[in-house]
């Protein structure tokens, strides 16, 4: 093991692994905050390493950055993109206000790699500063907000294909299912018929529609506050700084970022990382409704609904032979219940936001990084281990809308509602069926029974009126 280095900031001297790209204030950093061992999303080390090139590019073009040192410094950003340096990220996510500690990490991973893209010594900051050069016109006020939204739209890039595999595997089961008629249900009572089939569209349709809101929170990520420097008016960057840098910024990560409209308001307030987290919490509690209807559907099989079977993907006990659960289902309102957690959690840090800067960043970009990823990742395990397995359990179908005396109320426009309710009381007290009880008493004859509540004439009801 070569001996350590030796690195100086405003606090004094500190010795540093030589092996590390990392310096002294991550050294610092990682001392202070001993918290979770979280760390950074791919996702933010990348957004920041696409910025640090943009700011690099956009500082040379300007004259704030000689050639040599934008080269170095730009050789090793793109290096940082590409996830050469992600091991190099050891900051915890619980850290120091705003994301200072993970902002310098990322300064001073770039500026000792460029140190040795130039030949020179690692923590030779004299040739090379992370603050002076690879920090040149920038803040961690305005590069790491910038840097989260960038990571947020990446991160849920990523999670809008997930749902759509989700979808699809919900919409093929609609299909599957669109001739199979089944008793209704609201508040867990009888209702009207409707299909397996129709069920399952609707939760296809209701993820299509958390979708359709996706792209209002993606233009909102996509202001920037990156050229506000300190508190928004840029101070020590270069004339043209602003502009050029949010326009490469925008060219590296293939997405539409724009110069914020008011540099002061996109320092202050961290409202588009509200906007994210609210739209996922709304994605996660349709995912729990789904999930939820899933696990009492397919419920019993002695004992409960029983009219759907799950595929059996692991035994469901360690005393209990042959139960098998819901689990992938079970999983899912795991999944969704913590991403309900983060989305209190960005809540809280959004709305700390005091005067000129909202210092709990980094809580609120981990916590949209988070949810996404975990969504991101099980959404599609879902769709292949659960949703694309399940079979309808068709004798169970038939046998409770058979039973459901609610199909008597297509009766209502011949007989009236107090009529029907009368033989539907008596079905229920007496044990007997609506339809015996309807021909025994002379409202309807045998064969007027089977046309209004036939099979042909419940799956019609199932289809929407026009």
């Amino acid at each position: 093991m070569p001996p350590p280095r030796v690195e100086q900031d405003s606090l004094g001297p500190r010795e540093v692994p030589e092996t590390a790209y990392w310096g002294i204030q991550t050294l610092r950093a990682r001392e202070n905050f001993p918290v979770s061992g979280l760390r950074a999303s791919r996702h933010l080390i990348r957004a920041y390493a696409l910025l640090k090139l943009a700011c690099c590019r956009a500082n040379v073009a300007q004259g704030g950055l000689d050639a040599d040192r934008g080269k170095a410094i730009a050789a090793a950003a793109e290096e940082m993109a590409d996830g050469k340096f992600d091991g190099e990220f050891v900051i915890d996510v619980f850290q120091a206000g705003a994301g200072t500690s993970f902002h310098m990490n990322v300064n001073e991973v770039l500026a000792n790699r460029a140190l040795e893209i130039l030949g020179k010594p690692r923590g030779d900051y004299h040739s090379l500063s992370p603050n002076d050069h690879v920090n040149r016109g920038q803040s961690t006020n305005d590069t790491y907000p910038s840097a989260a939204q960038v990571a947020a739209l990446f991160a849920l890039g990523e999670l809008r294909g997930a749902i759509a595999k989700l979808v699809a595997s919900l919409r093929h089961k609609g299909e599957e299912f669109a001739r199979v008629p089944k008793a209704g249900r609201t508040h867990l009572k009888d209702a009207m018929p409707v299909t397996l089939g129709a069920e399952f569209r609707a939760y296809a349709s209701a993820l299509e529609h958390v979708l359709e809101a996706l792209p209002a929170v993606e233009r909102a990520l996509s202001e920037l506050p990156l050229g506000g420097s300190a508190v928004g008016s840029g101070v020590n960057s270069v004339p043209g700084f602003r502009g050029k840098a949010v326009e490469e910024y925008a060219r590296l990560a293939g997405r539409p970022l724009t110069v914020a409209r008011d540099p002061f308001e996109t320092m202050q307030s961290r409202w588009p990382l509200g906007a994210a987290s609210a739209w996922l919490r709304t994605l996660a509690l349709e995912l729990v409704r789904i999930a939820n209807d899933l696990r009492l559907l397919s419920s019993g099989p002695a004992t409960g609904f029983d009219e759907i079977r799950l595929p059996e993907i692991q035994p469901g006990s360690s005393i209990m032979p042959a139960k098998v659960n819901p689990s992938a289902a079970e999983c899912l309102d795991m999944v969704a219940f913590h991403v309900l957690g983060t989305d209190a959690a960005t809540a809280y840090a959004v709305a700390a936001g005091q005067l000129e800067i909202n210092v709990m960043m980094p809580l609120a970009t981990y916590e949209v990084l988070f949810a996404s990823e975990i969504l991101t990742n099980y959404l599609p395990v879902f769709a292949r281990t659960c949703v694309d397995g399940i079979t309808a359990n068709r004798p169970r179908l038939e046998k409770f809308l058979v039973e459901s005396a609610a199909i008597a109320t297509v009766l209502t426009p011949r007989l009236g509602y107090l009529k029907v309710a009368e033989v539907l009381h008596e079905s229920e007290r007496t044990g007997r069926p609506v339809r015996e009880l309807l021909v025994d008493h002379g409202l309807l004859t045998a064969a007027e029974v089977e046309t209004l509540l036939g099979e042909a004439a419940l799956l019609k009801l199932t289809e929407p009126v026009p």
